[in-house]
């Protein structure tokens, strides 16, 4: 019994450490991220840096306006959400309700394997297939828009919406449905009117946690949306986002000049959004367990 006590105290320890060091580390992380960014504040006012319009960061002088960068993001995780929240849904209620015995399981895991699939083959898929399509069909100078973007990120986020979204109505007690049909219900009928209100709380954390993923991606998005820092009001031009800034201009930088302060800035915001999001999907999947 003592050497029992004596391991179950040592896995307590080991657990709660783990725990511990998570928190820690990514604190230490924001605390890096505010020394390094807030640096550009003694220069740059925060509204500039927020509202500015012009993100030119080698021109005398230099100006370092997000605006162009975070409509870019919005605009190509609003594209993706569009596609891939009615694609996931029904792609996990096909999945949960209709699929059975070997079709569902090879449905599943298709669906998990996606989530596999590096961003940069995505990325390099979407200009090389995806990006000459567009050009075709609308008729554009470019095929690197926001839509070839959208289109390529809501591939990305479909396996975290579906696979969410299908763990949240299974939870949904059987009863449930036998309780609908047994009132003349049609399968159809149970799973718009009892399955999906039932599993609410999970769907909208799984499309937050979607949308987390598809904001912080970077490989890909650089790759198919053109990288123009321009305030778009269209998906059919190209744009720049945050993550794809950062990615393409890090390694251009001087240690310790305002440029350099500007992507950690940049940083900043990207966790702020990050942090954000996360929140609000891990509330909504308290509430579904209460």
């Amino acid at each position: 019994m003592f050497w029992r006590s004596l391991k179950e105290r040592g896995i307590e320890a080991a657990i709660h450490v783990c725990g511990v060091s998570s928190i820690a580390l990514v604190a230490l992380i924001f605390v890096f991220l505010l020394k390094e960014g807030f640096s550009l504040f003694r220069s740059v006012p925060l509204n500039d840096f927020l509202l500015g319009r012009s993100w030119y960061p080698i021109s005398d002088p230099p100006r370092f306006g997000i605006l162009p960068l975070i409509l870019g993001s919005c605009w190509v995780t609003l594209g993706a959400i569009l596609l891939a929240v009615p694609l996931g849904l029904g792609s996990a209620l096909f999945i949960s309700e209709v699929a059975q015995g070997w079709a569902k399981e090879a449905l599943k895991t298709g669906i998990e394997l996606l989530a596999a699939i590096p961003s940069v083959v995505l990325g390099f898929v979407g200009i090389t297939v995806l990006a000459p399509i567009i050009k075709h069909v609308f008729h554009l100078p470019t095929g690197l828009t926001a839509l070839t973007g959208s289109i390529t990120l809501a591939f990305m986020a479909m396996p975290t919406i579906v696979s969410i979204t299908e763990d949240a109505l299974a939870a949904v007690p059987r009863s449930y449905r036998e309780a609908s049909f047994a009132l003349g219900a049609t399968q159809w009928q149970t799973m718009h009117r009892v399955l999906l209100p039932a599993a609410r709380s999970g769907i909208v954390a799984a499309i937050m946690l979607g949308i987390g993923r598809v904001i912080g991606e970077t490989m890909a998005v650089m790759m198919v949306t053109g990288n123009s820092a321009v305030i778009p009001n269209t998906l059919l031009r190209p744009v720049r986002t945050l993550t794809a800034t950062i990615a393409a201009e890090m390694g251009e930088t001087v240690r310790g000049d305002e440029h350099y302060f500007a992507l950690f800035a940049i940083g900043i915001v990207l966790f702020v959004i990050s942090f954000v999001i996360n929140v609000a999907a891990d509330l909504f999947l308290h509430q579904e367990r209460t």
